[in-house]
């Protein structure tokens, strides 16, 4: 695969050159992935409509529009919003809920200020001195409010709530918190609603919503996280759902001796949305907490979450379900994610982060990105700003090449990647996805399986136990003659029963379900059965 191999819905292969090799795709959900610079990818959505078109979608009030003006990034697309009356504003209507970053850029014309305001619950607005980019009156339901210089006059103004929202709305006026002038104007480009904490690139829109990243049927083409360096992977993952509502916002915490504050430094995916959890010390075990329900009594959950350093000498930290397992940890100099495992004793638990130490020290250290999900191991990120969100399992298959595909005799190659004692997504040729009629390799608890049904028949299975490190398994089949190697050695053998016939076999499966995640380094099918020489050289881990 090569990382512009992808549309939605497909994996396009490198080789062959046809598109016999091509992958479909489905998953009815966004998702993240780890980009290639290392950085996790979030699927960003800009909710507004007509962002950059104010004559259109948006509403005004003692106004008018201009469009062709020069704007922030040398393009001639700004608007001049013109008032023609006291208090003059545009504005658009939008219904939404959660955290939420509002932004636009804005520049003085013939006046000097802006009010940037979100209708809906609380005061939420933010007034701009548009000659040196200070912020002046603001609301006091803001998370945050913030101006970002961007040359030539051109602020990036910012505004983020925790509301329901209900319009965005942009007064020019002549002063802080004055709006008696009744003409003048300024200019504005690109206006933006999305999810999160803070803005960021610009998405423009027309009559609908836009998203970019791994939307709806999009693959994942999967990097190392902090690596730059590394090649892509194709990440196929369960249905799991964060049962967190705020994963990266913890102003609903509560706090004894310690202050969370928003959007301190910058996060795993290169923006600046981490949390800083800091305690003044003189206070044993300072602590932040939230309860989280839904929960299944008996279920295992994985709760995980990044956490770093903030420059500061770091102590040994301690987060638990109270009652329940828990986990220590010391923040490093780089984003580490951390994990571990419970089961629900309770439909609620309360999740608790704490300095682990009576003597009442001073700490502090970074943290981004909570997830409570039910399974045993924790999967990719899935971002929640006020209420939970579930990801949808990816499904990638190859249908439909039986003539690619032995079926009286063939071999059946997979490597996995370096995994401990666990299961992994186990890969298969079938016919249409049947549990007949089937060539399977799996590995279960460490143990690498194999198993061929010739219809509801299991006529050949091996297992080779207790396999660590980098796994190469190979079966081989043909009437009366089968064979299993793993890492070059030959574990199972059977000289009798038969094999499929015509175009039985007309599919390749990658299945994940209730297994852990490992990543699949390669798969190869041949058409023949190989000689056992060639799959111990096969499967050889020097080869």
């Amino acid at each position: 695969m090569i990382p512009s191999g992808k549309k939605a819905g497909k994996v396009y292969s490198q080789k062959p050159l046809s598109t016999n090799g091509q992958l479909d795709f489905t998953r009815a959900s966004t998702a993240t992935r780890i980009g290639s610079d290392g950085l996790i990818e979030k699927t960003r959505t800009n909710l507004l409509l007509q962002s950059n078109s104010f004559d259109t979608t948006w509403f005004n009030s003692n106004s008018t529009e201009t469009s062709g003006q020069s704007g922030y990034d040398g393009s001639n697309d700004a608007w001049r919003i013109d008032i023609t009356g006291a208090a003059g504003y545009i504005s658009q209507a939008i219904v939404n809920s959660g955290v939420k970053t509002a932004s636009v850029y804005v520049k003085q014309g013939t006046l000097s200020f802006v009010r940037f305001r979100i209708s809906g619950g609380g005061d939420l607005r933010v007034d701009v001195n548009l000659t040196n980019g200070n912020v002046g009156s603001i609301g006091t339901n803001n998370i945050k409010a913030q101006t970002v210089n961007v040359g030539n006059g051109w602020y990036r103004i910012t505004l983020t709530s925790n509301t329901t929202i209900s319009a965005v709305l942009i007064y020019p006026i002549v002063a802080d918190s004055d709006f008696t002038a009744t003409s003048g104007n300024i200019f504005i480009q690109d206006a933006q609603l999305e999810s999160g904490l803070v803005a960021t690139n610009v998405i423009t829109t027309t009559t609908a919503a836009v998203s970019v990243g791994s939307v709806d049927n999009m693959p994942r083409l999967n990097y190392t996280f902090n690596s730059a360096t590394s090649c892509p992977s194709l990440l196929l993952e369960p249905q799991r759902t964060n049962l967190i509502l705020n994963s990266e916002y913890y102003g609903t915490f509560t706090t004894s001796n310690v202050t969370l504050t928003n959007n301190y430094a910058t996060s795993p995916e290169g923006v600046q949305n981490a949390t800083r959890w800091s305690s003044p010390g003189g206070s044993a075990y300072p602590q932040a907490f939230k309860t989280v329900t839904g929960l299944t009594i008996g279920q295992e959950y994985t709760t995980s979450f990044f956490t770093k350093s903030d420059g500061t000498t770091q102590i040994q930290q301690r987060v638990h379900f109270t009652g329940l397992t828990f986990l220590r940890f010391t923040p490093s100099n780089e984003w580490t994610r951390q994990e571990f495992q419970f089961t629900a004793t309770s439909t609620s638990h309360t999740l608790v982060f704490f300095t682990d130490s009576a003597s009442a020290p001073a700490s502090s250290y970074l943290i981004y990105g909570i997830q409570v999900e039910a399974g045993s191991y924790a999967t990719s990120y899935i971002p929640t700003f006020g209420a939970t969100v579930t990801r949808v399992a990816d499904a990638c298959n190859k249908a439909s090449v039986s003539s690619l595909i032995g079926q009286e005799q063939g071999t059946f190659f997979v490597e996995w990647e370096s995994i401990g004692d666990m299961s992994a997504p186990y890969l298969a040729l079938s016919a249409g996805g049947s549990q007949s009629n089937r060539v399977l390799i799996y590995i279960a608890s460490g143990a690498v399986n194999s198993q061929i049904k010739s219809g509801s028949s299991i006529v050949f299975q091996s297992t080779a136990a207790s396999v660590t490190g980098t796994i190469k398994a190979a079966v081989a089949y043909k009437t009366n003659d089968f064979v299993f190697y793993v890492n070059g050695s030959q574990y199972g053998t059977d000289s009798s029963g038969a094999t499929f016939s015509g175009t039985t076999l007309s599919e390749i499966e990658f299945d994940h379900a209730n297994r852990v995640g490992a990543s699949v380094k390669k798969s190869v099918v041949f058409k023949t059965r190989l000689s056992n020489t060639q799959l111990a050289d096969l499967t050889s881990i020097d080869s």
